[in-house]
């Protein structure tokens, strides 16, 4: 072979190494730095957001992602407005009251389709109605979320309501008294503790309306970086449905890293009330696809906080709350 066609096939192939290193070393550069804070230590409950990073969906999707443990003394909405997260695990009643502040938070998805918020009673109580005039024990939060809706829904009164102290034992000790609880947490520990199984109201299964586990950004987010949060988004939703319908572990995993005092039938439980209940993959999302949002739903949210005086009409604008864009046409099926 003459010498100057050996050198330009040496060249040809260089140019080519080099080429693929090139690409290789621009799509390691293009990996997007996301952080997403949740609303508290890691769980069950958390699990898609877990499966896309343990399963490498969001690497797949051009992602670099930090998954960040919240906790009762996180305040997730002032570090998303002061930069220190992209987004965060949100509720709509706080995202809508932040607007009413001046905050310009903005709900892009929603992974539940239901509120895990509960009431407990003794075995004897049937109905939510039965616990009227009853001793109630609920959080300060309380106060400005679900408890005004229980007065108007079903005629509870200040009077009933006692500050609840994450502490399950007086509810345990005493038949009369009922308390709110998170859907695969307190009922659970009742259970193991109290060798008793309560009743359990689940309050978004007698029509409070709110999506929770919600993905929330600040606007300005959402309009500079909308490509990486429809990412963020798809990825997310995919981690659910790989999460809830294939195997938990490698999200599990990750879990018990950063939550060293989750224990396996703690978080089997919770995916077993995420699927008894359709939590995630229930309601519109059955038919709309897993992360789904609905102007209807997001109406009834507000309209209820309005009339229970939670919320001013004047200062907020529905549609400056949320934004479906990222959702209705994700079609990421259960």
């Amino acid at each position: 072979m003459p010498t100057f066609l050996r050198s330009s096939r040496t060249l040809g192939r260089l140019m080519l190494i080099g080429a693929v290193a090139l690409a290789t070393h621009t799509q390691a550069q293009a990996q997007e730095k996301f952080t997403y804070l949740t609303n508290w230590y890691a769980q069950a409950e958390h699990g898609g957001f877990y499966q896309a990073l343990a399963t490498g969906l969001y690497k797949k999707a051009g992602l670099d992602v930090t998954v960040k443990m919240g906790g009762p003394q996180v305040n997730g909405l002032q570090l998303i407005a002061a930069g220190a997260a992209d987004c965060y695990m949100g509720y709509d009643t706080q995202t809508m009251k932040a607007r009413e502040q001046g905050v310009p938070a903005m709900t892009v998805a929603a992974s539940f389709q239901k509120d895990p918020q509960v009431l407990l009673a003794h075995p004897h109580v049937k109905k939510l109605e039965d616990l009227k005039g009853k001793t109630v024990l609920i959080s300060s939060s309380a106060h400005s979320t679900f408890w005004p809706w229980l007065k108007t829904t079903y005629g509870y009164t200040d009077d009933m309501a006692k500050p609840y102290t994450f502490n399950v034992q007086p509810f345990m000790a005493d038949k009369e008294i009922a308390q709110q609880g998170y859907l695969s947490s307190e009922p659970f520990k009742i259970e193991k503790e109290g060798k008793f199984k309560p009743s359990v109201f689940l309050l978004s299964d007698f029509g409070w309306p709110p999506y929770s586990t919600s993905v929330v950004c600040m606007e300005k987010t959402v309009k500079e970086r909308k490509a990486v949060v429809a990412a963020f988004v798809k990825a997310t939703m995919e981690g659910w449905k790989s999460y809830l319908t294939g195997d938990p572990s490698p999200a599990n995993a990750l879990i018990k890293k950063d939550n060293p005092n989750m224990t396996d039938d703690v978080i089997a439980n919770g995916i077993a009330k995420m699927k008894e209940t359709g939590m995630v993959m229930g309601g519109d999302a059955a038919k709309l696809g897993i992360g789904i949002m609905t102007d209807e739903r997001m109406k009834k949210t507000y309209d209820m906080m309005v009339a229970n005086k939670l919320l001013d009409a004047s200062k907020v604008d529905l549609k400056t709350v949320y934004t479906t864009e990222f959702v209705k046409d994700l079609k990421i099926m259960p």
